[in-house]
């Protein structure tokens, strides 16, 4: 078992890497005598969850899968199931499943009696690597990715690379975009593993995942130390790519494509700007393109049938958190491993580039 801890002012916890079943007492420890509520899906809890639900004494609610389980309707029926369990704030909420049931169920703990303890057993490798750390939950509404949330620190989480052994590849590569994601912010020698092992992470090969899912919790931990609250520009660097992806998934319409494969996208589109520019080297946007595109994702916008929409995907990045003051911010980077905040994006060369993007 692999544990890393994530050291926050006010409330800091504990990311396990390795067999769920080591980690039941923990969480036992943490419900202080009332009986956890696990929150699921069917898919994942006919897979994993009565095992779970059975070694916790927990009662389980189901919420829909993947990414239509985040809007308000599902909230409010979550909120009620938690008031007829009569949970109390210091029963914990497990969150079993992907990246979706995380951020309904954290932002469920957050809400009901002011906070109950949120502990996520992340299933898919997106989840695992990269969402189920850091605190941040959110519904999608009005269109748009993750507008209502609020940050809520998990009591402790636990990643089985075990649960991947059922995962389906589209949802790896989803995932392995996020991998990815930590080598082109600031460590050039861990996308140089990516290149090398990438394949191998997506087959199946349980050392080499192991060792992915480690290096991309600590350096998300380490990033969310330095800027826990997304204040400070340093946590806005988690968001490479995703600015544009956000506003590809907005435009396709919420979950018509996996979030992974929208990032995958938008770090390439990121890339390709900061080339654009002058900042970034040719040959390492090529080189991010190529990893991308030999692991199945997509790298340009006519591969999801996006040509030539650079004014509306321009004015639903204009709608991203990270703007302020009325300027486009967004994630660019000069090169592997050297991505940085731009305050102040030209929106009509946005609008410009993404069309010829195509």
């Amino acid at each position: 078992m692999t544990v890393i801890r994530v050291d926050l002012p006010q409330r800091s916890y504990e990311v396990l890497i390795g067999a769920v079943e080591a980690s039941i007492d923990r969480i036992q420890d943490l419900a202080r005598g009332t009986a956890p509520i696990l929150v699921s899906e069917p898919r994942v809890f006919a897979l994993h969850g009565t095992a779970i639900a059975d070694a916790l004494g927990a009662d389980p609610i189901l919420v829909p899968e993947g990414e239509s389980a985040k809007d308000w309707t599902n909230l409010y029926q979550l909120l009620a199931g938690l008031a007829e369990r009569n949970a109390s704030r210091d029963t914990p909420i497990v969150a079993l499943g992907g990246g979706s049931v995380g951020d309904l169920a954290g932002l469920a703990a957050a809400l009901f009696k002011r906070g109950c303890p949120i502990v996520h057993l992340p299933t898919t490798l997106l989840a695992q690597a990269d969402s189920a750390i850091g605190g941040k939950t959110a519904i999608d509404a009005f269109g748009e990715k993750n507008l209502i949330g609020t940050f809520h620190q998990p009591a402790l989480v636990v990643a089985d690379p075990a649960f991947l052994d059922t995962l389906d590849p589209t949802q790896l590569r989803s995932g392995y975009a996020e991998v990815v994601k930590y080598g082109l912010i600031d460590d050039p020698a861990f996308f140089a593993w990516c290149e090398a092992n990438g394949r191998g992470v997506l087959a199946g090969h349980r050392d080499l995942r192991h060792q992915a899912i480690t290096s991309a919790v600590r350096a998300k931990a380490r990033i969310v130390v330095e800027d826990f609250e997304d204040r400070r520009g340093r946590r806005a660097l988690l968001n490479l790519g995703h600015s544009f992806g956000h506003a590809i998934e907005a435009e396709r319409g919420i979950g018509a494509m996996l979030h992974g494969e929208a990032v995958a996208l938008g770090i390439v589109l990121a890339f390709r700007l900061s080339s654009e520019l002058g900042i970034c080297p040719a040959t390492d946007t090529e080189r991010v393109a190529s990893h991308f595109s030999a692991c199945g994702l997509p790298t340009r916008l006519a591969d999801i049938g996006l040509s030539k929409r650079g004014m509306e995907l321009t004015r639903w990045i204009g709608r991203d958190k990270k703007n302020s003051a009325g300027r486009c911010a967004l994630v660019l980077t000069r090169g592997i491993g050297r991505a940085f905040l731009e305050q102040a994006v030209d929106t009509q060369r946005l609008a410009a580039f993404l069309d010829s993007a195509s």
